[in-house]
């Protein structure tokens, strides 16, 4: 439910990292960086030997991709590189990380799912990794990447990380709702959120899909913070307010925004068991037309819409450009990354420069082209000027979701567009970015880190999210929230946690402006 939580929640003690630096470290020469993307030719003119790297990474394909893949051995060419890609299921790649991290026996490029992993934050104050910081500059298309993706994974003040760069908009941070509904039973878009109780309250009782049965729900209920969000006026569970962060949890907004879901609870809007229930099972509530609101990003959606456009032409979830709340119109950016790469210390400093030059040459429009989409005509088709995917690259795994996890591009217009999705909905989506990027609230609290935190925080999270589905299911009364808020308050370790990572806001705020 919060974003930016660590996943690894137990408190690794600093000698466990201590104890692996001596198989990272090496000694490394001074050498200066030549950037490029190019493999380069010695003083006589014969190619340079590939140079060998080893990646660990993530896909989300049905299958990884082989080892003889084409646009992998592409890739090898054009990079002059050979490379051993371990892939591994994002349903276990957390523990799969740590166990690589633990071992000291690290790969030359390795992908870490989370900013604040606490085994991975030790060794690089430890020297285990790379500080990239000097060497950036000379790499174009990673220096395309946004500003304050890089300024947000910083640590200690340097990019010892590549970010796994993604867009600042587009992403699930407000829901879609079925417009051809909303048409159907003459309501507006909602621009607050009692017009969207409104909204949803008609959708279960007024037979939306013209069936004539009692067969369909407001909400899917997937995800919620978004309503805590526009009436807190932040994005998470911190927000600026006078200089200083503040946590949510204890702002009035999040006491009102139990009392609307519970409302929808109560007046049966939303799924019974929606705390047991699935992403994958509310998504095939939203495809199959049993709801009229469901969060995904703002090209993820389309999945949905799709599915019911197979039955029904009109169908169309719209997603919402903002909510109006106390604190006006908000909308809210992502973090702008998913994952980050790290370069171990042990690899000699030239091969860091081919490492670099590799994932430049994916951040490139060609690079980037080649690992999402593969060769034309093999790989994908372009009708009417989009590209569209065939058979063949589904049977090679060539997709966003596995090169791409490697090999990517800023492009902020990424969570707008699907493959056949119609060209006018990939227009209004860009629109919708657009008008999001005017409004949208930044996670302040991206990247900071508090040791209270990292050593309680997951205690303090669980108990927080079971009060809340508790109060929202009426298992509990408003006042058991507004109590527990009061608790917290009082509690040392809490306020230590606030303390921490106003210190951290206010160091780093400090590294900026220098």
């Amino acid at each position: 439910m919060f974003q930016h939580e660590p996943w690894f929640r137990k408190n690794v003690k600093a000698t466990t990292a201590v104890c692996l630096i001596a198989a990272l470290l090496t000694a490394c020469g001074g050498d200066k960086i030549d950037g490029g993307t190019a493999a380069k030719a010695d003083k006589a003119g014969a190619k340079e030997k590939p140079t060998e790297i080893s990646i660990l990474t993530e896909f989300n394909t049905t299958e990884a991709p082989s080892a003889d893949n084409p646009v992998l051995k592409e890739f090898e060419k054009r990079t002059n590189t050979k490379l051993s890609i371990t892939w591994v299921s994002p349903n276990n790649y957390g523990e799969k990380q740590n166990t690589v991290l633990a071992s000291g026996e690290i790969p030359d490029l390795m992908k870490v799912s989370d900013l604040i992993n606490p085994l991975m934050r030790q060794m690089v104050d430890h020297g285990a990794f790379w500080d990239l910081t000097p060497y950036l500059k000379e790499y174009p298309h990673l220096m395309e990447y946004p500003k304050e993706v890089w300024e947000k994974t910083r640590i200690n003040g340097k990019n010892f990380i590549i970010p796994s760069v993604r867009p600042l908009e587009g992403g699930n941070s407000l829901p879609s709702i079925r417009k051809d509904w909303l048409d159907k039973l003459n309501l507006k878009m909602p621009e607050t959120l009692d017009e969207l109780y409104g909204a949803l309250k008609a959708f279960t009782l007024n037979d939306p899909d013209g069936d004539g049965k009692p067969n369909t729900l407001g909400y899917t209920m997937n995800e919620y913070n978004f309503v805590q969000n526009v009436l807190n006026g932040s994005n998470g569970k911190w927000k600026v307010q006078d200089g200083k962060l503040i946590n949510t949890e204890l702002e009035p907004g999040t006491h009102d925004a139990l009392i609307w879901l519970n409302r929808l609870y109560k007046e049966k809007l939303i799924p019974e068991d929606f705390a047991a229930m699935k992403g994958s099972q509310t998504e095939d509530m939203a495809k199959a037309g049993k709801a009229g609101l469901h969060t995904d990003t703002v090209e993820g959606i389309w999945r949905s819409t799709a599915e019911l456009v197979k039955t029904n032409p009109k169908a169309d979830f719209l997603p919402f450009t903002s909510l109006k709340g106390p604190f006006g119109n908000v909308a809210f950016q992502t973090s702008g990354y998913s994952g980050l790469f790290l370069i171990p210390k042990k690899v000699p400093e030239d091969k860091v420069k081919k490492i670099l030059a590799l994932m430049d040459y994916g951040a490139s429009e060609e690079g980037f082209l080649l690992a999402c989409y593969g060769f034309e005509g093999v790989h994908y088709t372009v009708q009417d000027g989009f590209k569209v995917t065939t058979e063949q690259a589904t049977k090679d795994s060539v997709a966003q979701s596995s090169f791409g996890k490697i090999f990517e591009r800023y492009d902020k217009y990424l969570w707008a567009y699907r493959t056949g999705m119609p060209k006018d909905v990939l227009e209004r989506n860009k629109k919708i970015v657009d008008e999001r990027l005017k409004i949208s609230i930044a996670d302040p609290s991206i990247g900071l880190v508090s040791e209270t935190n990292q050593k309680l925080g997951a205690d303090y999270t669980k108990k927080i999210i079971d009060l809340k589905v508790k109060v929202i299911m009426g298992k509990e009364p408003i006042e058991a929230w507004d109590n527990f808020v009061k608790q917290l308050k009082s509690d040392a370790n809490y306020m230590k946690i606030i303390e921490e990572y106003n210190k951290a806001y206010q160091e780093r705020a400090k590294a900026s402006s220098k």
